[in-house]
């Protein structure tokens, strides 16, 4: 998800430079809610590439590989481009047979042997800029970063059952080694002045409850109980989004909602909130960042994260957001 949003930088500004250029993306199944209606998209190609990997229907996703290979080659593309870098993107890219294919001189996996182009985008740089770094090669110019998000449905049943004003959790991550323990979100959604709604998928009810259960009454838990649309709604009317490196914290700032993000083994210079406007919490350790995808034997940099320095963070964000505010009244 955070990848999908980051992207979606990079394409406001290439329509900018380029308004007339049909836009075509390529798009894992599961997060094609994130783009399908788009006013900058054409058209949107989903891959079930999660199925793919199931050996038992091997013949029917080499079908379904083989009409993606021939739908793209037949759309005669002139220019693709990989921001992702994986073997499976690469491969999608040299599917197109594009004259020009471009993508990063340090693409993983081999993804770079597709390529016509390739070009340094740098590690110790926030994702966003370094997709960018493509538009500049091809002589763009980068006025206002915009995440450009399609019309959202209402959802108006959705909204209607939750608090007038609350504060949205996302305790789970990607990785279990960024997860900050679920159970001091709930103690910290216990001491907040918003009641606290907790999201995750279907697969984290573990860690949305467990958090619920530290609460005290003051959390609602909402794990598994939104799509994509009904996520984006509830984010979008919160005060605040408390959240570890995870892709709802990433569709907070493409909603403009403040986030206070908090780091462990991961990079925030390179998948933190991006913007001034946001709030990064975490351990200044020599061994952090490390990128582990699982707890190391100490976990210093999120166990010597207390609830008290979180709420801390939480409270001095919103006195912040609420002073400017009055002063946009006064003005």
């Amino acid at each position: 998800m955070g990848d999908v949003i980051h992207s979606l930088a990079f394409l406001h500004t290439l329509k900018q430079n380029c308004p007339s250029a049909e836009v075509h993306w390529v798009i894992a199944k599961g997060l094609e809610s994130l783009l399908l209606n788009h006013p900058l998209i054409d058209k949107v190609w989903i891959i079930d590439k999660t199925q793919w990997k199931r050996l038992r229907r091997f013949k029917t996703s080499l079908s379904e590989i083989n009409a993606l290979k021939d739908g793209l080659a037949a759309e005669a593309f002139d220019l693709v481009i990989d921001l992702q870098g994986l073997l499976r993107s690469g491969l999608v890219a040299w599917a197109t047979r594009s004259p020009i294919k471009i993508g990063f001189a340090e693409a993983k996996e081999g993804s770079c042997f597709f390529y016509t182009h390739r070009v340094a985008g740098g590690r110790q740089i926030h994702a966003v800029d370094r997709y960018l770094k493509i538009l500049q090669f091809l002589g763009g110019e980068v006025a206002e970063i915009k995440f450009h998000l399609p019309p959202l449905n209402s959802n108006a049943e959705l909204l209607k059952s939750l608090p007038a004003e609350y504060i949205v959790m996302a305790p789970s991550a990607g990785k279990i080694a960024n997860m900050w323990p679920a159970e001091r979100f709930g103690a910290l959604a216990a001491r907040l002045p918003l009641p606290a709604l907790i999201i995750g998928s279907k697969q984290d009810s573990w860690v949305t409850r467990t958090a619920v259960d530290h609460s005290r009454g003051r959390a609602l838990d909402l794990g598994g109980k939104t799509d994509l649309n009904g996520l984006m709604n509830v984010i979008k009317n919160a005060r605040l989004l408390i959240s570890n490196d995870t892709g709802p914290m990433h569709m907070a700032v493409a909603l403009g909602v403040p986030v206070v993000a908090i780091f462990g083994p991961a990079n925030p210079v390179r998948t933190g909130p991006y913007g001034p406007m946001h709030t990064i919490v975490r351990e200044e350790l020599e061994c952090s960042p490390c990128y582990r995808k699982k707890p190391c034997r100490h976990w210093q940099c999120l166990l010597n994260i207390t609830v008290d320095r979180v709420y801390e963070t939480v409270l001095a964000r919103m006195q912040r957001k609420a002073g400017s505010k009055e002063r946009e009244a006064g003005d």
